[in-house]
């Protein structure tokens, strides 16, 4: 495995076939029903993978999805497996695998990212900004920056490589894409996963401002939830004691790389820019620190 600082940033797992390497995540087939997820240390903003990494980062992203995973597996059935990881990686690879893995299910995945958002913040505030809408919905006027919605809304997307961009698109696009039935389920599931999650981080201090979830299916054509889920990569987590709509809020989130990365003189294409260490540190604090908030 080649680490930095202490950090993974890539597994060589030779003794498994490596299916994909993506912007975090290296993922090997165990048989052809089962595959491997190892979250590696990786870091990627705007959509560009970083030569840097993160210590600790996939650790505590794994930790906060599978904490998810079985708070909300009333809801949606899950991609995790009761397969030992003990039992397909080697023992000298385990100590660094071991809390940053999971055996999942193969699966068929739908060509969509199914995003809730609560609040006016991102790329939906530049939309708002320019048309009064995000992805197509029309919302209230005079909205500031960060500004709660009357109710969450469910803005998709089109999944992208490394190295693309997602491209936010309307439901009724999402219906072409994968149909109505299914695009009304995942619909209806995120913004179900969405509530539950935000009503749980509130009664910690936490905001949940929007996340992102994946969906595959499997044999019998049921959607299944898959990848990671309300993880501080795949969502924006804010303080509630230091939130006030207007602002950019203070985040638990990788926002922080993306705002320091946004005062350079950078184009947001490779070559990634070399990252100062305090703010790499500060930034595995955030994760560390929304991590210890949730699963306390």
């Amino acid at each position: 495995m080649a680490t930095t600082n202490t950090a993974i940033r890539e597994t060589h797992l030779n003794y498994l076939e490596l299916i994909a390497r993506g912007k975090v995540r290296d993922i090997y087939a165990i048989d052809d029903e089962h595959m491997l997820i190892v979250t590696t240390d990786r870091l990627s903003a705007f959509d560009v993978v970083f030569e840097q990494a993160i210590p600790k980062k996939g650790e505590l992203l794994t930790e906060v999805s599978n904490f998810w995973f079985e708070k909300t597996a009333n809801i949606v059935t899950n991609h995790l497996t009761d397969l030992k990881l003990e039992d397909y990686v080697s023992a000298e690879d385990l100590p660094g695998l071991k809390n940053r893995s999971i055996i999942v299910k193969r699966l068929k995945t739908l060509p969509v990212e199914a995003i809730v958002r609560g609040y006016v913040i991102g790329s939906g505030w530049k939309d708002y900004q320019a048309t009064g809408q995000i992805c197509g919905i029309e919302l209230p006027s005079g909205l500031q920056q960060a500004a709660k919605l009357p109710i969450p809304i469910f803005t998709p997307s089109t999944k992208a490589s490394v190295g693309d961009h997602d491209i936010n698109v309307s439901f009724e696009d999402t219906v072409v894409l994968i149909g109505e039935e299914k695009a009304n389920q995942i619909k209806e599931i995120s913004i179900q996963l969405y509530n539950l999650a935000s009503d749980y981080a509130a009664e910690r201090g936490i905001i949940i401002a929007d996340t992102k979830f994946e969906f595959g299916v499997d044999d019998h054509d049921q959607i299944v939830l898959i990848d990671e889920i309300l993880s501080p990569d795949s969502s924006r987590y804010w303080p509630a004691d230091s939130y006030q709509p207007g602002i950019s809020p203070p985040s638990y989130d990788k926002q922080f790389i993306r705002d320091y990365l946004e005062t350079l003189d950078w184009d947001k294409t490779p070559p990634a820019p070399q990252i100062p260490q305090d703010i790499i540190e500060k930034t595995q604090q955030k994760y560390q620190d929304v991590h210890d908030i949730l699963l306390s």
